[in-house]
């Protein structure tokens, strides 16, 4: 395989202006964000020198994402994406923007941080869904692929850069500057969305309420292949995530100092944006169902590594593995979803990988410190590990469809039985 075919395909940027100038706003809306997620993890770790309570950090972003996701995603059936992606961005911002105030004035309790994250995951609840419904219309299906990859090494680069500029401005400034400048990276998302299109849902829209819902978990328990993709991927966010003990091993290993907490995540990117940045190992390959199942598998593995590993430095060699892994899952898992779903049911489809993409890691970040608590962080991160090997082995032995499904399958074959 020649080095064109081993980089990532940057195609969909040069063909897709709209693709291009979406990709750009939502990279550097992505870079605040994960200058916020640091700053939110220090602050109630500040405040209460508590795992259950930065793992409580992930339950406020998983609970909005589970009860509105399913609801929010059978409305992005119905509406104008591009409108409804632009009134959930606003409510983003404006909840960045209290939590910079916060910041500032202090004297708000861990309790209303968090209210303030889960109040931010309401909108997310219903931008997520829209935007991801956006790539297979920008695109032609044989760029699918090579635009998720794109995406993905936009987030991880943003992971890179962006929870180590977050731990030197808060461990500086404080954490109201860092929540600020996320507030201000939301000019960016706009940017990308007034460039889009208006996206109706087609011919067949969504029924209303739970009607639309029902029809959307009707055809994810017809569809093995999707059905399969999400479990594998529930296996190894909702049993070994791992981001919430960061601080406690941070505490540990390092002294507490916020500057290198976000060398744990970075680390995580780094191994991200190597996968990303030859994608097309693994993007050209015809089964992208088994692609991620070894991801999956490789990612279980690398955590238990890194619990069992008695050198910090070397620890962090691990988590490296482990961002590469993930990469080249959540990649193989999107193209498994978005070639497999009818283009009516991308909102409501879409939203159920949200809440496994999203709601899972942040189950499986309260998972971790309530083990933590009780145990200790490598024995946290090593059952977390061990777990995840198990359940994916056990998805993959029992979903055919997922081991043999082709990118180029049809979704009208995936929607063929009623």
């Amino acid at each position: 395989m020649g080095l064109r075919h081993t980089l990532i395909d940057v195609a969909p940027l040069r063909s897709a202006p709209r693709f291009r100038r979406l990709w750009i706003g939502q990279t550097l809306s992505a870079f605040g964000s994960q200058m916020t997620l640091v700053a939110v993890m220090f602050q109630v770790w500040q405040m209460t020198k508590s795992p259950t309570w930065t793992g409580a950090v992930g339950l406020a972003q998983a609970v909005p994402l589970i009860a509105l996701g399913l609801f929010a995603g059978s409305l992005v059936d119905r509406v104008d994406r591009r409108k409804f992606y632009l009134l959930t961005t606003s409510g983003q911002a404006v909840c960045s923007l209290l939590l910079a105030l916060q910041g500032f004035l202090g004297h708000v309790p861990a309790a209303g941080v968090l209210g303030l994250v889960a109040l931010q995951s309401c909108f997310v609840a219903g931008g997520g869904p829209a935007s991801r419904t956006f790539i297979p219309h920008l695109l032609p299906k044989h760029r699918l692929a090579a635009g998720l990859a794109l995406t993905r090494i936009a987030f991880q680069g943003a992971m890179l850069l962006g929870p180590t500029l977050g731990g030197l401005i808060v461990g500086g400034p404080g954490v109201g500057a860092c929540y600020l400048i996320d507030a201000l990276t939301f000019v960016a998302a706009f940017y990308g969305a007034f460039g889009l299109p208006p996206m109706n849902p087609g011919d067949e829209p969504a029924r209303p309420g739970l009607r639309g819902v029902l029809d959307g978990l009707a055809f994810l328990g017809r569809t093995p292949v999707i059905r399969g993709a999400l479990l594998t991927d529930l296996a190894t966010t909702v049993l070994s995530m791992p981001f919430s003990l960061f601080p406690l091993i941070n505490a540990e290993r390092f002294g507490g100092n916020p500057r290198t907490l976000g060398l744990f995540l970075t680390a995580v990117a780094a191994g991200g944006v190597a996968a990303s940045l030859f994608s097309g190992t693994f993007t050209r390959f015809p089964r992208p169902g088994l692609v991620m199942l070894g991801g999956s598998a490789t990612w279980g593995t690398a955590l238990t590594l890194f619990g069992m590993s008695p050198s910090p430095w070397g620890g962090l060699a691990f988590l490296v593995m482990a961002g590469a892994a993930d990469t080249v899952s959540v990649v193989s898992r999107s193209t498994v979803v978005q070639m497999h779903t009818p283009h009516e049911l991308l909102g409501r489809v879409s939203a159920a990988e949200q809440i496994v993409g999203q709601a899972g890691p942040d189950i499986g970040n309260m998972r971790g410190g309530l083990v933590a608590a009780a145990t200790s962080g490598a024995a946290a991160l090593v059952s977390g590990g061990l777990l995840c090997l198990g359940a994916v082995a056990a998805v993959g032995a029992t979903t055919a469809d997922l081991r043999s499904s082709s990118a180029s399958s049809s979704a009208h074959k995936a929607s063929a039985s009623p």
